[in-house]
């Protein structure tokens, strides 16, 4: 329907609704879109309409500049349908200084490192077509090493991942510039950015405040650009204490700022004494997951729908490994000591995700279980 007023009235019409509340559809789609750039990319769906409608009736005055209300924005953004991953398994190897240190214990060049990433992506579509998971394979590949490697696994129908912070950067910094904004317009679409930041409530003012607007320019840069973003918050060691509401409280700090996730959960690794709490604290994980749901639910309405359609399946969702299998092989290779079709045939990813599948039986344990790499990149 390329008539504005028209579509806006089929659409509540065609599900039996009275011809008052069609005709309001209609002038409500008309008035969104002329408030936006452009025509058929601003019209809304289902979601803004009914957040648009009830705020114009609670409060004119707040919708005479629906374009400049946030919640309707991002609902413009996230509401549409989308590619659903009921299940990724991610094969992580965005890592930089963990390959650059291999290379130097081998006495390789680094020239090998992006020969080696291009490798593991044959290893991943060797296991994909194998174990038929087409449509559930994941990467994290960084643009450093990792270009050619990159480009191979984009429009392959995989989640495909790629960093955008310098390594261990605190403040943070981003890799290719303080303009993310610039770098992004030539990213493939469906390449996801990938965000790895040390971020503490408790971090000194100066540098809590540096993390979260560094963190507010690259979400706006994802709005501009339509990139999806995966945020992804460790808690530093030698930083302030970890508590249980650690993870919870950052959280709480984000969605202060206008920062919400778009696909209902985050992605949360928090560290004690430089390894993962999980490991050292299994409740604790437990209850900062809980903390992190129950959050998601109050402060996005968008979340709470999304986590009541799937309240029947298990809350993780993803596996994303990496140094735990990528280390060993790696070494091998970059030393000379095992050719590529070895490199290729040491697939332990397989053998993770066959446990993983286990731990997702019906019959498994009630926890949620989770492997994650073993370090961040």
């Amino acid at each position: 329907m390329l008539n504005v007023l028209g579509a806006g009235f089929l659409s509540a019409w065609l599900r039996d609704a009275p011809l008052e509340a069609c005709a309001h559809s209609a002038n409500a789609s008309g008035a969104l879109v002329v408030s936006w750039h452009g025509c058929a990319p601003a019209m809304p769906t289902s979601a803004e309409l009914e957040y648009f409608l009830d705020a114009a009736n609670k409060d004119p005055a707040r919708m005479r500049r629906p374009d400049k209300d946030m919640t309707l924005a991002r609902l413009h953004r996230v509401s549409p349908n989308r590619k659903q991953w009921d299940e990724v398994l991610g094969f992580a190897f965005d890592h930089r200084p963990q390959f650059f240190e291999l290379a130097q214990q081998t006495g390789a060049s680094e020239a090998r490192i992006s020969k080696l990433k291009q490798l593991f992506v044959e290893a991943v579509a060797q296991t994909e077509k194998e174990h038929g998971l087409q449509g559930r394979m994941g990467v994290l590949i960084d643009g450093h090493y990792g270009q050619d490697a990159l480009n191979a696994a984009t429009n392959r129908g995989w989640w495909v991942g790629c960093p955008v912070e310098l390594p261990a950067s605190l403040p943070l910094v981003f890799d290719q510039g303080r303009s993310i904004g610039t770098t992004l317009i030539e990213w493939p679409r469906q390449q996801v950015v990938k965000y790895l930041v040390q971020y503490h409530s408790d971090h000194p003012h100066e540098l809590r405040i540096e993390q979260e607007a560094q963190i507010r320019g690259l979400y706006d840069a994802c709005q501009a650009s339509g990139h999806e973003l995966l945020l992804e918050i460790i808690v530093q060691k030698n930083g302030p204490p970890v508590e249980e509401d650690t993870v919870y409280r950052a959280l709480k700090c984000l969605y202060n700022l206008g920062i919400y996730p778009e696909c209902g959960g985050w992605s949360r690794r928090a560290r004690s004494n430089g390894k993962p709490s999980m490991r050292s604290s299994p409740n604790g994980m437990r209850i900062a997951a809980v903390s992190c749901c129950s959050a998601c639910r109050r402060r996005s309405n968008n979340c709470a729908k999304t986590s009541r359609r799937r309240r029947h399946r298990r809350h993780a969702r993803a596996l994303p490994v990496g140094r735990t299998i990528f280390y060993e092989p790696s070494h091998a290779w970059l030393a000379g000591e095992i050719d590529d079709a070895e490199l290729i045939a040491r697939r332990t990813f397989e053998t993770l995700i066959g446990a993983w599948h286990d731990a997702r039986t019906p019959s498994a344990d009630a926890r949620v279980h989770c492997l994650t790499q073993e370090q961040a990149s």
